[in-house]
């Protein structure tokens, strides 16, 4: 263990290698994905253009991490061969019109963020783009903030090269909705030139290994207890095997550690610390339509009703044409309440598994993301919602 590690009566020795957006020198458990994607990329250092690429797995599977890592292996060599590679994330341009904007002043065109129209917009992109035989790597991070299944203006960027005649782009879209690849079909992809990548959640003892690398870079010396990490894993292994919610425990209970002067994290602050993170996002259940609150309680009341973790979407639904009744409410539709479920997975509230029943097909396994506890005041203070307390 290097000096820098040895502890001084403090905590964190880099603080910053917990962070969702550092990128390690080793990505543990993710060389399949590693491979496919350097594989798709490196056409481009042979003078061809890739394919567009869709990378799709939950929340915390290591996809935005994955992709930033093999950018930055192929960036110095992509330097050589005139091919940028631009990084967008979609929640901070949630437009294509913004997201064209954008693209178009990376290659030296003035284009104000408000009052041209779209296509105005996009064909000023390509005339930019086109000026000079390149190779653009366009990432669009949580690409699926960009489109609906009735929007086709994203299809414009995946199919820019038919109206190219120097220039090739590749768009590799990541996407935390796993009904997101179901907006196209088979024809469509392949008319798109659209490889797969598929980020499966990460194992308990898959999630150990990373926290225990990064734990190592993170904290000072001997200031874990033994108990911590196994914790942390158990935790996030519940929800789906989410190593960012991994991370970010491991940090947050660092951080209360640190305030508490305590010598040591240990497992009470790693239980606080999880008490906050489904605190806060609770707070995102006020912000909900009225539909999404009513699928919300349906799952709440199994869960109480039931004293069972998983629900098949079958299950959710009669209970929520339930709750619609008793409400007054105008129940959607299944298909239309799938892409509600498909949404409050994505907020991280519900997790939502995709399982097959053998002959009975396909089905979604529908369980809570967040205490009970500190989900039921919070919906049921909704004064639309208060008369289903009734129901416990």
């Amino acid at each position: 263990m290097s000096e820098e590690h040895l502890c001084e009566g403090g905590i964190f020795a880099d603080k910053e290698v917990l962070r969702s957006t550092y990128v390690p020198e080793n990505l543990p458990h993710r060389i399949e994905q590693i491979a496919n994607l350097t594989d798709i990329l490196s056409t481009t250092l042979k003078g061809k253009a890739p394919s567009n690429i869709l990378i799709y797995g939950k929340a915390g599977t290591g996809k935005t991490a994955t992709v930033r890592y093999v950018s930055k292996q192929l960036e110095e060599m992509a330097r050589t061969c005139n091919c940028p590679l631009i990084y967008i994330s979609c929640e901070l341009f949630y437009t294509l019109h913004r997201v064209f904007g954008y693209l178009a002043r990376v290659f030296n065109k003035r284009v104000p963020v408000f009052g041209w129209p779209t296509e105005v917009v996009y064909s000023e992109l390509k005339e930019r783009i086109d000026t000079e035989d390149r190779y653009v790597v366009v990432i669009l991070d949580e690409m699926d903030k960009l489109v609906t299944k009735e929007d086709e203006t994203l299809y414009k960027l995946l199919k820019i090269n038919s109206e190219l005649g120097k220039a090739r782009v590749s768009v590799i879209g990541i996407s935390n909705d796993l009904s997101f690849s179901e907006l196209q079909d088979q024809e469509v992809k392949s008319s798109l030139d659209m490889k797969e990548i598929i980020f499966p959640p990460y194992k308990a003892d898959q999630l150990k290994d990373i926290l225990s690398e990064r734990a190592v870079m993170a904290f000072s010396y001997s200031a874990l207890d033994d108990a911590v990490i196994p914790l942390c894993v158990d935790l996030a292994t519940k929800r789906n095997g989410d190593a960012k919610h991994a991370l970010d425990l491991l940090r947050i209970s660092g951080e209360i550690a640190e305030r508490s002067k305590s010598e040591k994290v240990r497992e009470e602050h790693v239980r606080i610390a999880s008490e906050k993170i489904d605190a806060n996002r609770v707070e995102v259940v006020k912000t909900l339509p009225l539909q999404s609150k009513i699928l919300l309680s349906s799952v709440l009341i199994l869960t109480r009703g039931k004293n069972e973790r998983y629900f098949i979407s079958g299950e959710v639904y009669t209970m929520y044409r339930r709750l619609c009744d008793h409400l007054g409410v105008e129940a959607l539709t299944q298909r239309r309440l799938i892409d509600l479920i498909s949404e409050l997975d994505i907020l991280g509230l519900i997790n939502a598994v995709v399982v097959s029943r053998g002959r009975y097909g396909m089905t979604k396994e529908i369980s809570l993301n967040v205490a009970e506890q500190l989900l039921q005041p919070v919906l049921f203070a909704d004064d639309e919602l208060k008369v289903l307390s009734n129901l416990y």
